[in-house]
């Protein structure tokens, strides 16, 4: 019998501590209170935190920004690439707080923006946008700013976004937008169910991207994907309240980038508007979805669990007597159970001029008030089914 050599065993195990001392001795480390940020949610921290980011991104060596427990006000941090290195780390135990005045930050397009960098990780803390004011304004229908996302990544690759808690946003939550091989995971969004525009995560004109293993609770869609997205990988997500999950809205615009290689995977909604919906504007365009898979999706009291709406036109503006030009095609839904809080558990409402097309359907089996009488309805789509499903299929 072979027996283990006790001083390879200490080579090695010394060989690993000499490694990740080294590793740990060659990461720089900046601690925004020591560039003036104070931790005291009222004192403005904005330069403390671009000083650190300056000084971070001039580095040679792996970098980390380090912020520390309390309330960090900050009223608009722009942090920009190229850096001199490619392992760049946020690591947040505090939390950044936007101006409670919605109109300081309100007519920008976002709040905290990382532009143009490739590397960056951001691991825990929250960010509070503090949005309720701004939302209330917008209800009351006064004249009020359109609100700023919380979260931007713009042209950026390799980025990595752990554990990050995002409250109460003005608009947006998170926005990945032109940027390439993002992974998001246990990402948690909070905002009221009545807050409006309040998307969780939107991505668009980007890929390979992943969204794992979160919570979602928000206004507006939990997931929006929009043009130009490929390779988008969801799974295991807790969505509601909101909007569901959904491709679109497309076709706003004639020239348009499509989506293709979504799958969206082990999904529980509750209490959501809809489940999982693929929406496009009535009206001509170039885009196309197709390649997506939906698959062990679970609904509870959803009002449209599944549905492809092509005749999107709000206010009945711009679009009236047109179709859309949307292409939706290869589109599966496997395995997709619970319950519909309307009766038209399934809808397929595609264009008159490009019909969906390869529709498929396995195992489905949706009920309404916990009886087999939810329905479908279908207008120009064709597809197969597979297995049991409930409502009968109308394809």
């Amino acid at each position: 019998m072979k027996t283990e050599n006790p001083f390879s065993t200490f080579l090695l195990i010394s060989l690993i501590s000499i490694f990740f001392t080294e590793s740990i001795a060659d990461v720089v480390l900046f601690n925004v209170v020591n560039f003036g940020a104070k931790p005291d949610g009222k004192t403005d921290s904005s330069n403390a935190f671009l000083t650190a980011w300056d000084s971070a991104c001039g580095s040679f060596k792996p970098a980390t920004i380090y912020v520390p427990q309390g309330n960090f006000l900050v009223k608009q941090a722009h942090f920009k690439g190229k850096c001199n290195n490619t392992a760049m780390i946020f690591r947040i135990d505090g939390t950044l707080v936007a101006p409670f005045d919605y109109n300081v930050i309100g007519n920008a397009k976002n709040w905290i923006l990382f532009q143009g960098v490739d590397g960056v990780s951001i691991h825990g803390g929250s960010l509070d946008g503090q949005g309720s004011s701004l939302w209330a304004c917008k209800s009351s229908g006064k004249n009020c700013p359109r609100g700023a996302t919380t979260l931007g990544f713009s042209n950026s690759n390799n980025v990595a976004i752990t554990g990050l808690t995002s409250l109460n946003s003005q608009m947006f939550h998170i926005v990945i937008n032109g940027c390439k091989n993002v992974k998001l995971q246990s990402v948690k969004v909070f905002a009221p169910g009545k807050s409006p525009n309040t998307d969780g995560i939107h991505v668009q004109l980007s890929s390979e991207i992943s969204i794992l293993n979160s919570i979602i609770s928000t206004g507006d869609d939990c997931v929006s994907i929009g043009p130009g997205t490929s390779n988008l990988w969801i799974q295991n997500i807790a969505c509601g309240p909101g909007h569901g999950i959904s491709i679109g809205s497309l076709g706003k615009d004639f020239e348009e980038a499509g989506v293709q290689n979504v799958t969206v995977r082990s999904v529980t909604f509750k209490n959501t508007q809809n489940g999982v919906r693929i929406k496009t504007w009535g009206r001509p365009s170039t885009g196309f979805v197709n390649n997506v898979l939906f698959q062990h999706v679970t609904m509870i009291d959803v009002q449209n669990p599944i549905v492809i709406d092509q005749n999107y036109c709000p206010y009945n503006k711009n679009c009236p007597g047109q179709v859309s030009g949307v292409k939706v095609s290869d589109v599966t839904y496997q395995d997709i159970h619970g319950s519909s809080a309307t009766r038209v558990a399934m809808k397929f409402d595609c264009s008159k001029r490009n019909p969906c097309r390869g529709i498929k359907l396995e195992d489905v089996n949706l009920t309404y008030k916990n009886e087999p009488a939810a329905q479908a309805s279908c207008a120009n789509v064709a597809g197969t089914t597979t297995g049991i499903i409930q409502p009968t299929s109308c394809l």
